[in-house]
């Protein structure tokens, strides 16, 4: 059998696999019992735990970035066109892992899970966790998998975030990040939130966000998700495949009723509630590692117009930094589906330090 050309190769079935911490401190005092996040991982880790790259993901995905799920095969991950063999993020030389929230609905510890000293759901009274809390709760995945240094972080939006917060709390633990769709510090978090409360509570099987066998608030979910699905440009996106809009616009419902089904909409709240406060900038002199921060021309969530006061902001602190723009009509959604349009300079950015691994 002939060899398959690096640049198509694929990495093929992935699993989900879970990781469980007991005792978890969260930063505000709070000890949760029990927290477990689910995650993948592609790849080798080389015996010293130094080839390692995490990826985070957005506020209402997954940690399926690459490979196929046994659980949902003709669904790729969202950044399959970035992560594999050969590609941008090369998991011939790179051991990468993508965790999953602490908080989010796709395996993790989340509002319908059991809180181990009630034996109930957590629902409305899952503990108030921020953003610096998920990022602990992945460094001890990672501690546990033995990865000894990151090569980089890596994610889009709330992942952004992410990526972010672990360049100010774990100074000396990566080479670089890279920061997409997103920014160093959250806006209006706490308007954001009521809203979002607001729009919940409007649900008559919300309950207070204990609707756990009441319901659950999934046809304002759908409702909210093609909104977010409009917002993110998967009009846009889905305008070759179906160029009448009446059918372009039956199937984001579509793909929105799919997720209200498979989310619990208590994760929205704590994920939400986690931004509040967060700023890294005012930090921005902790990070030691290089930063590639990627924005996209048409995207209404995290402008170009972000760019210059982030740039500025880095270069004063000392941090060496590259900004690209990908010039798509994808908006928030593009940096997945428009892979080839900033796929080079990821490349780039990563070579001298997958170069270093040997």
């Amino acid at each position: 059998m002939a060899a398959v050309p690096l640049h198509t190769a694929e990495i093929g079935t992935v699993e989900d696999r879970k990781f469980t911490i007991h005792d978890f401190r969260l930063g505000n005092g709070v000890v949760m019992p029990e927290v477990t996040i689910a995650y993948e991982t592609y790849g080798r880790l080389a015996p010293g735990g130094n080839n390692a790259l995490l990826i985070t993901h957005g506020f209402t995905s997954s940690h399926h970035a690459a490979g196929r799920n046994p659980a949902n095969p003709n669904q790729p991950g969202w950044w399959d066109g970035l992560i594999g063999p050969g590609k941008a993020i090369d998991t011939d030389r790179l051991f990468v892992v993508s965790s999953n929230m602490l908080g989010s609905s796709y395996g993790s510890t989340n509002g319908a899970s059991l809180n181990p000293r009630t034996g109930r759901p957590y629902g409305a009274d899952f503990p108030a966790i921020t953003v610096r809390d998920i990022v602990a709760a992945q460094k001890a995945l990672l501690d546990s998998l033995g990865v000894r240094h990151l090569v980089a972080v890596a994610g889009p939006s709330y992942g952004g975030y992410q990526a972010f917060q672990w360049a100010v709390a774990y100074p000396q633990a990566m080479d670089a990040i890279v920061a997409v769709v997103t920014a160093p510090r959250a806006q209006n978090a706490e308007r954001s939130l009521a809203e979002l409360e607001a729009r919940l509570a409007s649900a008559p099987d919300w309950h207070g966000g204990n609707y756990y066998g009441r319901g659950g608030a999934k046809s304002v979910l759908t409702e909210m998700r093609y909104e977010t699905l409009m917002r993110y440009g998967y009009d846009q996106q889905l305008a070759s495949r179906f160029p009448d809009r009446a059918a372009r616009e039956a199937a984001i419902r579509r793909l929105a009723a799919d997720w209200a089904q498979g989310w619990d909409a208590n994760s929205l709240v704590i994920l939400r509630r986690a931004t509040i406060g967060f700023d890294t900038m005012k930090d921005f002199a902790q990070i030691r590692a290089k930063v590639l921060y990627v924005l996209c021309r048409s995207d209404v969530l995290f402008p170009p117009s972000l760019a210059p006061r982030v740039m500025k902001a880095l270069a004063e602190a000392g941090v060496e930094a590259r900004y690209f723009e990908i010039d798509s009509d994808f908006g928030h959604s593009a940096s997945g589906p428009e892979y080839a349009k900033w796929s080079p300079v990821l490349r780039e950015f990563l070579a001298p330090f997958v170069a270093r691994l040997g």
